[in-house]
């Protein structure tokens, strides 16, 4: 099973943005969606997410498409993160996380113990509970962020598809968000994440997707999709590669119009 796009293409407002793009996710994975800016990375997205449609082409999710799915099948299987998502400021973090499991019960109905305890494993695994009772506008940005990333871990979605979850968090919150993106889909989540970090993607991703120009130019295992000839030609640059227990991962070191550069 898997969600599967198509001879993408999409223009908006008259401008080209993705064209005949071909991807997939799969259970159990980490795809990153990498590519220079304007690549075509949050639509492609949003396209998968069912949230823009093609001018051409289409996705198949489990064998179905979004019509005969209908939006709120789609929306339990489907959890989006959205780059700088909004997030109301007078909620507490724990109605704003619990948000994230109106695709699970009938309209107006109340919450149940199922949902509480899916808001409460979702806000231990983004290390907010100690803010459950904060008012949403009194965190920071990075924090905002977590709560935002908790909210869509308590859809529990088959698939979780996430833009730029990283913006605005610390080194250390970055990398127990990519550690987290990875546990969970090592228990059967498929997971697409938008990354500009290189060296993170490189490492926690078991698949990258790399756009150019609104095409897919490369799609594989990261050390084949981050060779030397491709970071030289899409984004212009040198890396120096190394490995730290048994790890290997490389460092964007030198633009090309910067060869003299230490």
């Amino acid at each position: 099973m898997a969600i599967t796009a198509s001879r993408i293409t999409v223009s908006l407002g008259g401008k080209p943005i993705l064209h005949d793009v071909d991807a997939q996710i799969r259970p159990g994975e980490v795809l990153g969606l990498i590519g220079p800016n304007g690549a075509g990375k949050t639509t492609l997205l949003r396209v998968l997410a069912a949230l823009l449609t093609p001018d051409c082409g289409g996705v198949d999710y489990d064998g179905a498409s979004a019509r005969a799915l209908g939006r709120a099948a789609l929306a339990r299987r489907i959890a989006f993160l959205a780059q700088g998502g909004e997030a109301q400021g007078a909620l507490s973090v724990e109605a704003l996380v619990g948000l994230g499991r109106l695709p699970h019960r009938r309209p107006f109905a109340e919450a149940g113990e199922v949902d509480r305890q899916a808001v409460t494993r979702a806000l231990a695994l983004c290390d907010v509970t100690g803010f459950a009772a904060r008012a949403v506008g009194t965190l920071s940005g990075g924090e905002r962020r977590r709560v935002l990333l908790a909210r869509a871990l308590a859809v529990e979605a088959s698939y979780l598809l996430a833009d730029e979850p990283l913006a605005g968090l610390d080194p250390q919150h970055q990398l127990d968000t990519l550690q987290l993106l990875r546990r969970i889909s090592r228990e059967g989540t498929g997971v697409v994440v938008v990354l500009h970090d290189l060296t993170l993607a490189g490492r926690f991703c078991d698949r990258l997707l790399l756009l150019d120009h609104g095409r897919r130019v490369a799609d594989g295992a990261p050390a084949d999709v981050l060779d030397d000839d491709r970071l030289a030609q899409v984004f212009g640059i040198h890396a120096l590669r190394s490995s730290q227990a048994g790890e290997s991962f490389l460092l964007p070191w030198r633009t090309l119009n910067n060869e003299n550069a230490p």
